[in-house]
């Protein structure tokens, strides 16, 4: 007589091994969920907190009591770079051939933050950003310059504030070159201000009195010898735009906006 019929062979389904499936090995019979997953084993935890590593040998699994061959899950895309203003990072950036167009600051610290924020953003842009040495210089430098159709210009301003006297100056240059210069800024006496205190390690910048130098006064104040010891501090403070404060921020984006219109291109 025939024996009776052996029962069909049932084949391994591939799985991903994502973290709480549950899988069984059917040879010790420890069951858990997936806690972690190498090219090569997989960690499973039961119930009572207790983990094993098992190799991840095809058909050597039960999910759901079927057999099943664990395989490690792909992984996600990675999540693309950012630079310190929070824009998507370029890979392997060379620096766009200088424009014509450009971004005035009043001095080198100025000039010195931008660049910790936003430098890659104004290599990838072609933009120059200049120190002009005080906002009293301004309507002379501009009248050099000739801003135009091609040679647009953005300045950032300190203590930009209604009847100050930097808002005059602005207001002077944009009557006769409106469409061709963006003048914009924060409020801060300087730009110090405009990073924030916790980057700098202090609770908040100190009140000057009138008359005394706003930078030699904070040292006064905060007990730091000189202004060079103070502005590495500060400097080295800043790591992305989270160090800065919201006014400066959206004033560089409004500026870098502004030269890097299509119609601003030479």
């Amino acid at each position: 007589m025939l024996g009776a019929p052996r029962p069909a062979h049932r084949l391994a389904t591939e799985i991903a091994a994502t973290i709480d499936t549950v899988a069984e090995d059917p040879l010790s019979g420890f069951c858990g969920a997936v806690v972690a997953c190498t090219s090569t084993a997989v960690t499973l935890e039961d119930r009572q907190g207790r983990r094993r590593v098992f190799p991840l040998t095809p058909g050597a699994f039960l999910v759901d009591g079927a057999p099943a061959t664990l395989v490690r899950p792909p992984s996600a895309p990675a999540a693309p770079q950012r630079s310190a203003s929070g824009s998507r990072a370029v890979a392997g950036l060379r620096a766009r051939t200088a424009r014509a167009t450009r971004i005035w600051v009043e001095g080198i610290h100025d000039a010195a933050l931008v660049e910790r924020v936003w430098g890659h953003d104004l290599r990838v842009e072609g933009i120059v950003v200049e120190p002009i040495d005080g906002l009293d210089n301004l309507p002379s430098a501009v009248a050099e310059f000739r801003p135009g159709a091609g040679r647009r210009l953005g300045v950032l301003v300190d203590h930009l504030v209604p009847g100050s006297k930097e808002s005059r100056i602005a207001d002077g240059v944009l009557a006769t070159y409106g469409h061709s210069v963006l003048i914009t800024g924060h409020p801060y006496i300087d730009v110090w201000q405009a990073v924030r205190p916790a980057a700098v390690g202090i609770a908040a910048w100190p009140t000057v009195p009138r008359g005394v130098d706003w930078k030699t006064g904070v040292c006064a104040e905060l007990g730091v010898p000189d202004t060079r010891t103070m502005w590495n501090r500060v400097n080295g403070a800043v790591g992305s735009y989270r160090d800065l404060d919201t006014p400066l921020i959206t004033a560089m984006e409004r500026l870098i906006d502004f030269v890097t219109e299509p119609n601003s291109s030479d």
